[in-house]
């Protein structure tokens, strides 16, 4: 326990019979339970865990007799913490991808009362652009962006990143049994916090890469994240701003859409018959500056309010 705080800690494993025994032999001894959640594993992954379970009381094995996948996999071991009423729950990867040294740091913010979700981030990580994988970081940072906008949290530089903590508070709220099973659940779980106005805070996290292979085709996992990001974002404007309040970021953000994709039409028509004839059509391009500049400042106005009042939600 960390000032009388119950600490959990979820494991997702699927066939890490190499990594397993190492993530369960370095948990810090603050832990009171970890929760691992075998995935279906086909390799030695669940008689391992049962093998150390037999010395070490605070495992507690859940088992998918099939693969059902990594959301699925957080959902049910995200229920059971509930069930068991732990105060903070952490999740870290069966992969040993993620340092136990970070834990404390990870949890300590939710165990003072300073947030209720905490999120690792990497690039707070002097020269993790050279530790970190070159795809990995350029990946990272077009999903980064793209959340920012989707979840309304500003502030967070990270989100593609699985080391988390979680108030059971936070979590007894948010209908964590609804959270996407595929790609991108990182997303909607920070969606549903902030439909609820659940404070994040982002901690500085080493990137780990070493023994662990990714399972993740990158070219289609920001195919399909980029994709659920768009509709999370735009449920989010939908239900807070318009729907359960009135936010004129939402009227702003309409306009912006509105106007830049008619923006780009002129554009493309103005060069097309300035191509042709060489000459400058003024009725076009004064419509084209008139669109991209409204549009411009109409998207700078409505990111400017959203940001404004996601604002008490960072811890």
């Amino acid at each position: 326990m960390l000032n009388s705080k119950s600490i959990g800690v979820v494991i997702p494993a699927y066939n890490e019979g190499k990594l397993i025994n190492k993530v369960m032999d370095t948990m810090p001894d603050f832990v009171d339970y970890m929760i691992i959640v075998n995935d279906g594993s086909k390799d030695e992954t669940k008689s391992q865990i049962e093998e150390k379970a037999l010395c070490d009381s605070r495992i507690v094995l859940l088992n998918h007799e099939k693969n059902k996948g990594l959301g699925q996999t957080l959902i049910d071991g995200y229920l059971r913490s509930v069930e068991m009423e732990i105060d903070v729950v952490a999740v870290m990867a069966g992969d040993a991808q993620m340092d136990p040294d970070d834990l404390e740091n990870v949890v300590m913010p939710i165990v003072n009362g300073e947030a209720d979700y905490v999120k690792g981030s990497r690039l707070l990580v002097n020269g993790v652009k050279e530790k970190m994988p070159k795809y990995r970081f350029i990946g990272n940072n077009i999903l980064t962006l793209l959340t920012k906008f989707a979840t309304g949290y500003w502030h967070v530089i990270d989100p593609q990143c699985g080391y988390t903590a979680i108030s059971h508070e936070a979590l007894s709220e948010i209908p964590i049994d609804e959270m996407i099973k595929g790609y991108g659940y990182n997303a909607h779980i920070l969606y549903m916090l902030n439909m609820s106005n659940f404070t994040v805070k982002d901690v500085k996290v080493k990137p780990v890469y070493g023994e662990e292979k990714s399972k993740i085709k990158l070219g289609r996992y920001i195919r399909r994240v980029s994709i659920l990001l768009c509709r999370l974002f735009f449920s989010r404007i939908l239900k807070k701003y318009m729907l359960i309040d009135f936010n004129p970021a939402a009227m702003f953000y309409l306009l912006a859409f509105l106007c830049l994709p008619l923006a780009v039409i002129f554009g493309i028509r103005m060069l097309v018959i300035f191509i042709a004839t060489l000459l400058m059509p003024n009725t076009t391009l004064i419509l084209f500056v008139f669109t991209s500049l409204m549009g411009i400042q109409s998207l700078f106005f409505a990111m400017w309010m959203d940001m404004e009042d996601n604002r008490r939600l960072r811890a």
